[in-house]
């Protein structure tokens, strides 16, 4: 993953710290979101196929 992923929140109470970062998986960019606290806590999706924010709205 890129070194500027930034943390996005957590649920109080709870020890969740979940980031986002764009990294390059098989050659092609990918959407990542892990939950940092946990290792199995991820979840990546093509670039092309994550919306944006402005198109989730």
């Amino acid at each position: 993953m890129v070194p500027e992923a930034e943390s996005i929140g957590s649920r109080s109470g709870d020890t969740a710290d979940v980031v986002t970062a764009v990294d390059e998986i098989d050659g092609s960019p990918h959407l990542v979101i892990a939950d940092i606290a946990r290792d199995d806590g991820w979840i990546a999706m093509t670039e092309g196929d994550a919306v944006s924010l402005e198109e989730w709205r």
